[in-house]
This record gives structure tokens, C-alpha cells and sequence, in this order.
């Protein structure tokens, strides 16, 4: 009897096994696919560059503040507008060397605007640091980064600077799926990244 039972228990186990999907587990592997995959990873981070006359808000923004540096853009003091405020306002142009990097990141049709959006860098999920459940919920904490797209890219995101977030997980009856829209008190991906915090 003993030994027909041991031959029976691989046999259940295997069963058991297998009828199970892998995303009925909350791994971490299973979270850092999930959170991959979701669209908040996958779109592009852009920067929207405006030329002509800006405010001087603009002007000392960080990202204008950082074209300059690279020498992308120049600049020459001008008279404010209605529209346009608080003084000083600058008439923005994109010097030569900054036509050359912006040019092959806009659609050519795009050539005589005044407005470009260019697609800077995607975030990259580097480890999943931790999960937390609690019975049909969890919390994922992973840590990412920048990954830039192009020159003005790099120059914007440092490749160096990672981030930690945590995102909600709940699992449903088809297995675990990262919460994208708000459900309880949960924190969408969004969310998350909004509030991500430097991580060591």
C-alpha cells in the first residue's frame, strides 16, 4: 500500500504543477515582466522645444538650461508679449549644431515649426527589489532608470541616476496583473513613477 501511494504522489504533484499558469505565482520575475511590459515603461519620455520668443521661465527651465550647455540653442534678449511673460523674454533659436541633432529626431515636415517634440529616453526596469502580499493585493518595489533614445536624451537623463517605486499588484481569477488604474488606495504605475524616490 505504502509503495502504491509514493507512486501516486509524484503523479498528483505533476498534475498540480502543471495546471497552474505562472502568473497564478507572483514572482519576481512575473512582476518585473508585468511592469516591463506595461505602457507607462514603454513610452517614450519626450521634451517638448519651443523656439521663437519664450519667457524667461522657460528659458532658465533645467532642460533649456541643459541645451544651452551643449551649445543646442542661443538665445537674444526681446520684448514680451501679452501672451508671453514674465520678463526678460528671450526670441530662442536652435544654433547649427543644434539643427543638426534636432533635425533627425523631428519628421521633415516638422522643419519650419516653431514647436518640436522630441522623443528623449523609455524607462527601463532594472530589479524587482521586494514583494509584499497581502491576500489578494501586493505591493512591488523595483528600481529603474533612463534609458535614453538619442543624444539629447543622454544629455537630459543620466544613464547613472536609478529610481525606486512601488506599484500595486492584484491578482484576479486569470493570475496576478499590475494595477494601471486607480483601485482602492493602491498606487497606479503612474503613480509610482510619479513619486519615485533616488535610489542607492
Amino acid at each position: 500500500m505504502e509503495k502504491r501511494i509514493l507512486k501516486v504522489l509524484p503523479l498528483i504533484a505533476l498534475a498540480a504543477m502543471t495546471s497552474c499558469s505562472p502568473r497564478y505565482l507572483l514572482t519576481r520575475q512575473l512582476a518585473f515582466d508585468l511592469i516591463a511590459s506595461s505602457a507607462a515603461m514603454r513610452t517614450p519620455q519626450p521634451l517638448v522645444l519651443r523656439t521663437g520668443l519664450i519667457s524667461n521661465k522657460d528659458y532658465l527651465s533645467t532642460d533649456y538650461l541643459v541645451l544651452r550647455r551643449y551649445g543646442w540653442i542661443s538665445a537674444a534678449p526681446a520684448k514680451c508679449t501679452g501672451e508671453v511673460t514674465p520678463p526678460p523674454c528671450w526670441e530662442l533659436s536652435l544654433s547649427p549644431a543644434g539643427v543638426g541633432v534636432v533635425k533627425s529626431l523631428i519628421p521633415s515636415a516638422s522643419n519650419d515649426q516653431e514647436m518640436f517634440e522630441l522623443p528623449l529616453a523609455r524607462r527601463q526596469v532594472l530589479t524587482v527589489s521586494g514583494i509584499s502580499k497581502e491576500g489578494n493585493s501586493a505591493e512591488v518595489e523595483f528600481v529603474w532608470r533612463w534609458s535614453a533614445l538619442n543624444e539629447v536624451g543622454a544629455a537630459l537623463y543620466p544613464p547613472d541616476q536609478r529610481y525606486r517605486s512601488v506599484v500595486a499588484f492584484r491578482d484576479y481569477d486569470d493570475g496576478w496583473r499590475l494595477v494601471e488604474t486607480p483601485v482602492r488606495n493602491n498606487q497606479t504605475m503612474d503613480e509610482a513613477l510619479k513619486t519615485a524616490e533616488p535610489a542607492p
